[in-house]
Order: structure tokens, then C-alpha cells, then sequence
């Protein structure tokens, strides 16, 4: 398969996943009061950030399975960025007051 049809499968369909996950709490906060704290609201929009990054990990799969390595370690260079950044996000805001 081509790299570009997998990206775009990828990117297409997690599109629509992470939008009816919200879709979902939507729903569920208007039907009953107790969804109204918006946590699968808030679980599509991660979906939607983490798109990227998925798509990243699956090009350094990718090249490094047809032995692209050039590509391969760029692709891990810019995975570590981002997962270094979310780590470093999520401690941040663990350690916030509030």
C-alpha cells in the first residue's frame, strides 16, 4: 500500500472517529445530567490532537519496513519531539495548582 493512501485512510477515518466521540458527548451532556462534565467531549478533542503524531509514528513505520532510513530517522527525530513535548505538557499540568 502506498504510503500516501495509508496516511490518508488514517487522517480520514480518524477524523470521523474522533468527531463522533464528541458528537457523542454532546448528546449524552444534552439527554442526561450526569454527562454534563464533557469527558468524551474532551477524549475526541485528544483523538484530534493526537492525529498527527499517530500519523508520524506510522511514516517511521513505515520507511523503516522498506528500509528508508534516512526517512526512517527523521521520522523518529520528529516522533521523540512530539512525544518529549507531551510528556513534558502533561507534568506541567499535573503539577498546576487547581
Amino acid at each position: 500500500m502506498k504510503l500516501e493512501h495509508l496516511l490518508a485512510g488514517l487522517l480520514r477515518y480518524g477524523s470521523w472517529a474522533a468527531s463522533l466521540v464528541i458528537g457523542l458527548g454532546f448528546l449524552l451532556a444534552f439527554v442526561d445530567a450526569r454527562f454534563r462534565d464533557m469527558r468524551l467531549v474532551t477524549i475526541g478533542i485528544a483523538m484530534f490532537i493526537l492525529l498527527p503524531t499517530l500519523r508520524v509514528f506510522v511514516m517511521l513505520v513505515y520507511y523503516a519496513r522498506h528500509r528508508d532510513y534516512r526517512m526512517a530517522g527523521t521520522a523518529a527525530v520528529v516522533f521523540t519531539v512530539l512525544i518529549t513535548g507531551f510528556v513534558i505538557g502533561i507534568r506541567t499540568m499535573v503539577r498546576l495548582p487547581g
